[in-house]
């Protein structure tokens, strides 16, 4: 097991570095010079050709690129990913409680969308083709063909303004996450307890479960090996989650003003300040690879074949 995971780990390694660099030269694709960037958000009344060229030299930027890449790869294992453009302070101490507000917001859904998937794909596959089963896929088609950004406006209309139940933006106190992570459980729940159900409707048809049935197991503890047997689908499915949701709350967050990576991120792109975009990008990116990675070990631990074929 400590090989697979050694294996997996040096996969990882150079797709890491490979993100890093292409987040990098995003400094490169804007048509704007970087060094007018932070001279304008300075509000440096003339900015010319001649103060452009001081402030590249100033800060590094007339030196070749893969030397500041490497200089900008080794601060940021040491979470420092520069200074912010725009305000001039160090892009972390933006970063570090944004992403910490979006770890809060994403893994209460992350939660509620686990344990609700898992207990529909139960339900609706012990009930295959009952009005139970069809109930519950013709309401989750229902939601999530819903727009996140329509339902959350739909929400705040009815919960915050009609009936005055909830706050409408902010995290001031427990009752500012309901709306935000139902909005979020009600887009995902919908897709990935369908996953659950397919993969436990695979493994009720399989040889086993009429084996055990015929040996006269007890039903509950048949559903507990076919549910054990289902959790690999889920694993991986579930494994990339939270990286999901890190990435696709920039809406939510937007919409009920929570102070996170994607208000943040949202700030960043309109304003060009570049740094903070490159962390993002960076962390998300590796947020991906290392569940990804924790995913396919912890298939590994319950697939021992996995470990074989690897």
């Amino acid at each position: 097991m400590g090989g697979y995971i050694v294996k997996r780990m040096l996969i990882a390694l150079p797709l890491l570095v490979v993100i890093s660099f292409l987040a990098f030269v995003l400094n490169h694709l804007s048509p704007m010079d970087p060094a007018e960037i932070i001279l304008r958000a300075q509000e440096v009344p003339v900015v010319t050709d001649a103060l452009i060229k001081e402030t590249r030299a100033a800060l590094g930027m007339d030196r070749p690129l893969f030397v500041r890449y490497f200089d900008w790869l080794s601060s940021c294992l040491q979470l420092d990913f520069g200074s912010s453009y725009v305000t001039g302070k160090p892009v972390w101490s933006l970063l570090g409680p944004a992403l910490l507000n979006t770890l809060k917001l994403t893994l209460v859904s992350a939660f509620l969308i686990i344990v609700l998937s898992i207990v529909l794909g139960i339900v609706c596959a012990l009930r295959e083709g009952k009005w139970l089963d069809l109930s519950i896929r013709g309401f989750s088609f229902l939601l999530t063909s819903m727009p996140p950004y329509w339902l959350a406006a739909l929400m705040v209309w009815y919960f915050s303004v009609k009936l005055d139940w909830l706050p409408t933006s902010g995290m001031d106190s427990y009752s500012s996450y309901v709306l935000p992570v139902t909005v979020i459980v009600i887009g995902y729940a919908g897709i990935y307890f369908r996953t659950i159900r397919s993969s436990m409707l695979s493994n009720l048809h399989e040889d086993y479960v009429l084996y055990g049935r015929a040996c006269g197991l007890p039903e509950r503890r048949i559903t507990l090996h076919i549910l054990r047997n289902s959790l690999q689908v889920a694993v991986s499915v579930f494994g990339l989650a939270i990286p999901i949701l890190l990435g696709s709350t920039v809406v939510v967050e937007n919409i009920f003003a929570w102070p996170g990576l994607g208000t943040l991120t949202v700030k960043s792109i309109l304003s060009r300040d570049f740094p903070i975009i490159q962390a993002y990008v960076l962390v998300l990116a590796a947020s991906f690879v290392l569940f990804n990675t924790v995913s396919d070990i912890l298939n590994a631990v319950l697939n021992p074949r996995l470990r074989k074929e690897f």
